[in-house]
């Protein structure tokens, strides 16, 4: 009997050690990533950008009724927002709210508008909704909650531990393309002596969602600075950043004509990239009270 439990253990472990190998290796070869599309109303978003840029004051009722009055002439975007309608953005409006205070500070301290962090997470958090079913409908739903992720991703915006350590070094690498000056370089400081450990407590903390934004945050930040020194502003173009923040740092090249896509994300049977919902939620009335254009 002794024999047979031990050759269980063993056994036991054996596939314990198989798991976590085999999870190392997909994080490792990128087989965890999910394959990018170029978003099919990549013209509109353009277009309505253009007419924006022409708008001497853009000020919230002109954003607003320039998006208004484009969208009524275009077929496009008939079904473009029927996320809005589902029960699942009813749940991650509620508990987006609950992390207003978090996100702003985050958002401060990086230097971006907080309804660009906001617009990244809408689609990372829609993604998790939709495709954990069974946590949604037993935690998601009735706590009115955001999921944080804690392995091959992380945190509530799904960091890969490559990217959170890339951020890291950009904030402290004069010579980089992705570099925020001196005042930005000391941001993400560890306090211990185990920097690995300390960093997968920060974005994976389910109490305190500050760091889970505050790398977002300087994501974003990072890849405006890369543009704008190549000559290109992108930081009004939320489709764009959500586009690169979703394909990642080596997806990043300047460029006159930077496309819309990510990630394919179902939502109710209707398919969005994740550039074009970041755009629909950055330009919508959605939470306008509590994060501003």
């Amino acid at each position: 009997m002794l024999v047979k439990i031990g050759r269980m253990v063993i056994y036991l472990f054996a596939v314990i050690g198989f798991v976590l190998v085999a999870g190392w290796l997909a994080l490792r070869l990128g087989w965890t990533k999910t394959a990018g599309v170029i978003d099919l109303n990549d013209r509109y978003f353009k277009e309505v950008t253009d007419k924006l840029r022409e708008v001497k004051n853009n000020d919230d009722q002109n954003i607003a009724q320039i998006i208004t009055d484009y969208n009524k002439t275009h077929q496009s975007t008939k079904e473009i927002s029927a996320w809005r309608l589902t029960p699942e953005w009813q749940v991650l409006r509620e508990a987006i709210i609950k992390d207003k205070e978090p996100i702003n500070r985050a958002a401060a301290v990086a230097g971006v508008n907080s309804r660009l962090i906001v617009s990244a997470l809408v689609g990372e958090q829609l993604r998790l909704y939709n495709s954990e079913r069974e946590v949604y409908k037993q935690v998601f739903e009735p706590l009115k909650i955001l999921g944080v992720q804690s392995q091959f991703s992380w945190g509530v915006m799904g960091l890969k531990e490559e990217t959170a350590k890339q951020i890291e070094t950009n904030l402290r690498d004069s010579n980089s393309t992705f570099y925020l000056g001196q005042d930005k370089e000391a941001l993400l400081d560890f306090s211990t002596d185990d920097p690995s450990a300390e960093r997968f407590a920060r974005l994976t903390d389910s109490h305190d969602h500050y760091y889970s934004y505050l790398y977002p945050a300087l994501y974003l930040k990072e890849l405006m600075a890369q543009w704008q020194k190549a000559g290109y502003n992108i930081e009004g173009r939320p489709e764009i950043l959500a586009t690169l923040f979703n394909l990642g740092f080596t997806k990043s090249v300047p460029k006159a004509d930077p496309q819309v896509g990510g990630a394919e994300i179902e939502i109710s049977g209707q398919k969005y990239s994740f550039g074009s919902l970041a755009y629909q939620f950055y330009y919508s009335d959605e939470l306008l009270n509590e994060f501003n254009w």
